[in-house]
């Protein structure tokens, strides 16, 4: 399913509800907002009038896949995940370290870094080109 990002503008108080019924269910605030317009674009519309008028279903869609995980599996992945890592041996821990740092510093991009300096004054920037100079 192709998702597109969208910008709106919401009282306060509706975005705080939204919020917390995003946290009881275990969702996000995404999920609870297109449920909502799901449901209103299949549901009775109100026509400015304030009369009811029926709206015909113009979206139709299998049940949505859930954003992410509910909390409480995250909670028992990591769980498994500490315990798996602490039964490892010290020097087991450390080889893995390492090895993790090796593989990061290899996929770290290579090249010079773009950098911006500002001096309040010519003398900082003169102390500052010296201490490069020297190495410091």
């Amino acid at each position: 399913m192709a998702l597109a990002r969208v910008t709106v503008t919401v009282p306060a108080r509706l975005l705080k509800e939204a919020d917390r019924r995003a946290s009881a269910l275990q969702r996000s605030r995404s999920w609870v907002v297109a449920e909502a317009l799901r449901g209103f674009l299949a549901g009775a519309v109100r026509d400015d009038a304030g009369r009811g008028a029926r709206a015909p279903a113009l979206v139709r869609e299998d049940a949505p896949a859930p954003y992410a995980a509910p909390a409480a599996d995250v909670e028992r992945a990591r769980l498994r995940h500490l315990e798996a890592e602490l039964a490892l041996t010290p020097a087991a821990r450390l080889e893995r370290a390492e090895e993790l740092g090796r593989l990061a510093r290899s996929r770290q991009r290579r090249g010079r870094r773009h950098q911006v300096i500002g001096f309040e004054s010519w003398d900082d920037y003169d102390l500052w080109k010296t201490a490069q100079r020297i190495g410091g």
